[in-house]
């Protein structure tokens, strides 16, 4: 079930809201979890199974924990928890790549089985591992509830394309949490902006990508090329981060407080920046769960680069199970590798940065979005006119008339001018009135104007389902 449809719209948020809102305290936590189910299984009726083994096997795994005193028995706890969660991923989400790949290797002329992926699969699996292992550091004391553990890892909000929210930053919310009219009616218009940014923004974007990286005609010139890859620049940032603002939004209707998972990404200036601001969460988990035990940065150079290059091998590895997903993950080491150990960024000028930043992460993405090397390698040079085809002015020229106005919309939207202007106005308690009027009118304008899109339209892809 998507956010951005008429039956989550129109049916499971408002019946769902209304019965949370009114049922006691002691019951909220319950119905919570039974409606996260039931909109897991709307889409994946099969699937939830795999979802609440995985919910009680590591609820099992965290009771485990706190009932061995001995460091070695805890320690064996805590590996056969990593191994049963990345080895319940890998079946799902890798079998099919290494089998194809092990048939191609050795010449087998062999079928390779065809297993649907479960939505949000990566997200809830990493949330899993992040609650043991926060229970193995003492970071976060053992949950004995089913039902409060099994919400942490299924709260629809997050469940199917994150953030990937920590254990030990819920953990008290899930125990008690205040509901109030200020918390709703910022979820409300927080989720309203990024229903905006899904509908309105990203779709429209998905629709001139599409044509770019499938059409025979666009990504033959170089222009067609450029506008194709800055509009999927712009459809997976407002897709993700709409999304993101919809979780954050539906987590405060719900008394929940959810970190936040980007940070303006596209106004950069390195690409270190960069993955302090994009999908910020995974960059955490990262960090945290992987690289810092690794031994982080305070070990040896070799060691360093050896510790970044896993790092990002398997980000890349998590996103999908291709070699081009791989790639784009190794693409990445090697820019902050560069950018760690051969280039002084101070002495190069903001607006250099800016703009050198920027064109890296949009060579990022072809590898990102390119269905193979070779696509991924015709894009590049047709983006920088090494490869032979005419300039389609007519089909350029089209594209810039249908879609000049959302590319202004979008590039004002990607940089913190319209919040600094709400934070200033905020800020004027004589102007707080017509604030509250400005929120509730761009609600009721926004869903009017979605619902409108969504009912004569059946383009609606959310890109990071598959992941």
């Amino acid at each position: 079930m998507l956010f951005s449809s008429i039956i989550f719209l129109y049916y499971f948020l408002p019946i769902t809201m209304i019965i949370y809102w009114i049922i006691p305290s002691k019951y909220k936590n319950i119905f919570c979890f039974l409606s996260s189910l039931f909109f897991y299984a709307w889409g994946e009726p099969v699937y939830v199974l795999v979802m609440l083994l995985s919910t009680f096997v590591n609820y099992i795994f965290g009771i485990m924990l706190n009932n061995k005193s001995e460091e070695k028995q805890r320690k064996k706890v805590l590996i056969s928890s990593v191994i049963f969660n990345i080895g319940m991923l890998f079946l799902f989400k890798y079998t099919g790549f290494l089998l194809s790949n092990l048939y191609s290797l050795l010449n087998l002329n062999l079928s390779v089985p065809q297993i649907r992926l479960p939505l949000g699969i990566s997200f809830f699996t990493f949330q899993a591992l992040s609650y043991v292992i926060d229970v193995y550091r003492y970071d976060a004391k053992p949950q004995y509830s089913f039902t409060k553990i099994g919400l942490y890892i299924s709260a629809y909000p997050q469940l199917i394309a994150g953030p990937i929210v920590r254990y030990n930053t819920i953990m008290d919310q899930i125990e008690s949490r205040e509901i109030n009219i200020d918390k709703v009616s910022s979820g409300i218009f927080r989720f309203s902006i990024g229903l905006g940014k899904k509908v309105i923004l990203a779709n429209q974007f998905g629709i001139l990508a599409d044509r770019a990286f499938v059409s025979e005609i666009s990504p033959s010139t170089s222009l067609g090329a450029w506008l194709g890859i800055i509009a999927y620049s712009f459809q997976i940032y407002y897709d993700f981060s709409g999304y993101s603002d919809m979780a954050i939004g539906l987590g405060r209707m719900l008394g929940f407080e959810y970190e936040e998972n980007f940070n303006y990404p596209y106004i950069s200036k390195s690409i270190t920046d960069f993955w302090r601001r994009w999908h910020i969460s995974l960059g955490k988990w990262f960090r945290d769960y992987l690289y810092i035990p690794l031994g982080g940065n305070k070990v040896s150079k070799s060691r360093h680069i050896l510790n970044l290059f896993i790092v990002w091998t398997l980000t890349g590895f998590w996103h999908g199970s291709e070699w081009t997903f791989i790639a784009w993950g190794i693409y990445y080491f090697a820019l902050l590798l560069i950018e760690k150990y051969f280039v002084n960024l101070d002495k190069i000028p903001n607006a250099i940065r800016h703009i050198s930043t920027l064109i890296l992460i949009l060579i990022g993405w072809v590898l990102f979005r390119a269905e193979t090397f070779n696509d991924a390698w015709n894009y590049i040079l047709a983006m920088f006119n090494l490869r032979l085809g005419n300039l389609d002015v007519v089909t350029n020229a089209v594209n810039l008339n249908d879609y000049w106005y959302l590319f202004i919309i979008a590039v004002v939207g990607a940089t913190p001018l319209l919040k600094t202007l709400a934070i200033k106005l905020i800020n004027k308690k004589e102007e707080s009135i017509w604030i509250k009027v400005f929120q509730s009118t761009f609600v009721v304008v926004t869903l009017i104007w979605i619902t409108m899109y969504l009912v004569n339209s059946t383009y609606n892809p959310f890109i990071y389902f598959r992941f």
